[in-house]
C-alpha cells in the first residue's frame, strides 16, 4: 500500500527526472543524468519563482500563526454564544479551496466585485481597482486569501494547545500579581512553541505547494507575478511536455520541504528538551 501510493510514485518521477520525456506517449526516453536539474538552475525563472514562492510562504505562514494565536486565544475565553462563534469561524477552511479562490476572484474584480463597491462608498479610494492586475500586487491578493481561508486552522490548533495547558499555573501566576500579558509571555506562549511549530510546518509544506488557487484566481499571472513552484512544475511538464524538467522540479520542492521540516523539527526538540 505504503509502496503503491507513495514510493513507487517518487522513485517515478526521480527516473523521469533523469531522462528527457517529452511526451506522455510510450517511446524511448534517452538518459540525461542531472542535466534537467543544471537547465533548472540555470533558468532565471526558476529563481525568481522560487523567490515568489518564499516570499508567498514567509508572508502568509506569519500573518496566519499570529492571526490564529489571537483568534484562538479569543475562542478560549468565556463569552455568550462561543460554541456559535467557534462554528462560523471555521466556515473560511471548510470551503474548499477552488471555490475559496473563485470566490475570492470575484471580490477583486476591477469591474464589478464587492471590495472596489466597498472601498469607493467609505471614500477610501477614488476609483475602481484592478486588484488582480499588476504582478506585486496580485501575489499579495493570493496572499490575503490564504490567509483568509487557513488562519482558523491555526487557530484550531492553538485551541487545542491552550486546552491542554493547567490552570493551576494561571491561578499561581495572578497570586503573584503577573499581568495579562506577563502570562501570556511566561506560560501560555513557552507552552504553546510544541503547537506553532507544528502549524510551522504543515503551512509552510502547504506554500510551497500552493497550485490550486492561483490556477483558479490568475493562472500565474499578470506577467508571472502569481507563478508558484508548484505552479512552474504544471507548465513545464505539462503545458511545455517536458515531463524530465517537470519531475526535476517537483523533486527539488520536496528536498526543500524535506530540508525546513528537519529544521523545524530540531527546533522543536530542542524545546522539548528544555
Amino acid at each position: 500500500m505504503v509502496f503503491g501510493v507513495v514510493l513507487y510514485p517518487l522513485l517515478r518521477t526521480i527516473y523521469t527526472s533523469l531522462h528527457d520525456v517529452n511526451s506522455a506517449l510510450p517511446g524511448p526516453t534517452p538518459w540525461v543524468g542531472l542535466r534537467n536539474y543544471s537547465r533548472i538552475f540555470a533558468d532565471s525563472e526558476f529563481w525568481d519563482t522560487l523567490w515568489r514562492t518564499a516570499y508567498f510562504t514567509a508572508v502568509t505562514t506569519i500573518c496566519e500563526i499570529g492571526f490564529g494565536i489571537l483568534l484562538g486565544l479569543l475562542l478560549n475565553a468565556r463569552f455568550h454564544g462561543r460554541a456559535a462563534v467557534r462554528a462560523i469561524i471555521i466556515i473560511p477552511w471548510a470551503v474548499p479551496t477552488v471555490v475559496s479562490g473563485a470566490l475570492w476572484r470575484w471580490i477583486y474584480n476591477g469591474d464589478y466585485g464587492p471590495l472596489n463597491s466597498l472601498l469607493l462608498q467609505t471614500h477610501l479610494i477614488n476609483g475602481y481597482h484592478q486588484w488582480l492586475g499588476t504582478p506585486w500586487m496580485a501575489l499579495n491578493m493570493v496572499a490575503i486569501e490564504d490567509i483568509w481561508k487557513f488562519t482558523p486552522f491555526v487557530a484550531l490548533f492553538i485551541l487545542a494547545g491552550l486546552g491542554t495547558i493547567p490552570g493551576d499555573l494561571y491561578e499561581a501566576a495572578t497570586v503573584d500579581g503577573a499581568s495579562s500579558l506577563r502570562r501570556f509571555w511566561s506560560i501560555t506562549l513557552p507552552l504553546l512553541t510544541p503547537v506553532i511549530l507544528v502549524t510551522l510546518v504543515l503551512r509552510t509544506i502547504d506554500g510551497f505547494r500552493l497550485f490550486d488557487v492561483v490556477y483558479v484566481m490568475t493562472h500565474g499571472g499578470p506577467a508571472n507575478g502569481t507563478e508558484t513552484l508548484a505552479f512552474y512544475t504544471y507548465i513545464k511538464a505539462f503545458s511545455d511536455q517536458s515531463f524530465g524538467l517537470g519531475s526535476a522540479i517537483a523533486i527539488l520542492i520536496t528536498l526543500i520541504i524535506l530540508v525546513i521540516t528537519v529544521a523545524y523539527t530540531r527546533i522543536l526538540r530542542a524545546q522539548e528538551v528544555r
